[in-house]
């Protein structure tokens, strides 16, 4: 008999959570058996939707009322830690959407308590699910461009509320204290997650930001976060303020001493010395078991692997410290060695 998967999902304030749970839904030997909200009209729409029929007000209520295998944790980004330390200390696996956590002290707490609980932490970033994406991070790490010196990540549009996301979304994304910050830990995080798992741990960060243009904002709508190596700089870009898809709304920039490689949703160029001009690639598909974060989850809790690369614990834990450095600098206005934050490790 094959064994039924039980997933239960904290937290439906998170917009990605409808997506996630289709990608579940997939998969036959998942049940997605309850979800805990303080929200009726999402537990409604959960049960509607989805046909979860156990509903709980509080993930405290769902953990001690459930026995389950995983939770997929889809709360503002401050409760992730809670929620993971609470799953950890009863063994069950935890994916949290990205970013990791709100801050860096919330981060290393959820490192600890997936390592004191023996159970998986994922963070999962939709990037890590793109074909083209994956594959000119492999063709870099192959030396088709020569040695990487610089990678940049830019995410942007006009805003959370402006391209329709749900106000139960967009009010905690627009408040400080709940999100970490404002457009960079929403958005920077994308480019210092890829930064860390291409060039590694950077020596020093350094960033720019303010509400520029949604005046209504209590926090930045753009910044831009720039993370220095020896020889290599990384730049993650973030806007809630760009009118129009181009140019890069959501794209991956390598740069390398024999060429560059431009990714985003849909197309894959590459340009080298040799050629001399861009050329389209095509990405071979991803393989079974890394076509989604649930998928990828899911494969790593039935055959006992470690959640690894631009997903794992360690990659996003380190993110998390180059974001926080970041947020440093701005309020200061000087650039933050990394090595002044403390491990937590």
């Amino acid at each position: 008999m094959v064994k039924k998967y039980r997933i239960g999902v904290v937290g439906l304030v998170h917009d990605h959570v409808w997506g996630l749970l289709r990608d579940f839904n997939k998969m036959g030997d998942v049940e997605v058996s309850c979800a805990a909200d303080v929200n009726e009209p999402l537990l409604a729409k959960v049960k509607e939707q989805f046909g979860v029929e156990r509903l709980y007000g509080g993930y405290r209520d769902l953990l001690s009322g459930e026995e389950l295998d995983a939770v997929l944790v889809t709360t503002e980004n401050s409760r992730h830690a809670e929620v993971a330390e609470a799953a950890a200390a009863r063994g069950v696996h935890v994916m949290v959407e990205k970013p990791m956590a709100a801050n860096l002290e919330q981060a290393d707490r959820m490192v600890v308590a997936a390592r004191r609980g023996g159970v998986k932490l994922m963070v999962n970033y939709a990037t890590a699910w793109s074909p083209e994406m994956r594959h000119a991070v492999d063709l870099a790490s192959q030396g088709r461009i020569g040695r990487l010196f610089q990678a940049r990540y830019r995410a942007a549009h006009e805003g959370p509320r402006e391209i329709g996301c749900s106000r139960y979304f967009y009010e905690w994304l627009y408040d400080r204290g709940l999100n970490g910050a404002g457009a960079l830990m929403d958005y920077c995080c994308y480019g210092a997650n890829f930064c860390r798992w291409i060039l590694g741990m950077p020596e020093r960060a350094v960033a720019l930001g303010g509400t520029y243009v949604r005046d209504y904002l209590a926090v930045e709508d753009n910044a831009v976060l720039l993370m220095g190596y020896p020889r290599a700089m990384g730049i993650a870009e973030a806007s809630w303020s760009q009118v129009g898809d181009e140019p890069h709304q959501y794209t991956l920039v390598l740069n390398g001493s024999e060429g560059a490689i431009l990714a985003k949703k849909g197309g894959l160029r590459l340009f080298t010395s040799g050629s001399k001009e861009w050329r389209t690639v095509d990405p071979p598909a991803l393989e079974e078991g890394e076509r989604s974060g649930p998928e990828y989850f899911l494969r790593c809790i039935r055959e006992d692997r470690p959640v690894e690369g631009q997903t794992g614990p360690e990659v996003n834990r380190d993110a998390q410290a180059i974001l926080e450095a970041g947020l440093i600098s701005i309020e200061t206005g000087r650039a933050v060695p990394l090595s002044d934050l403390k491990t937590g490790r």
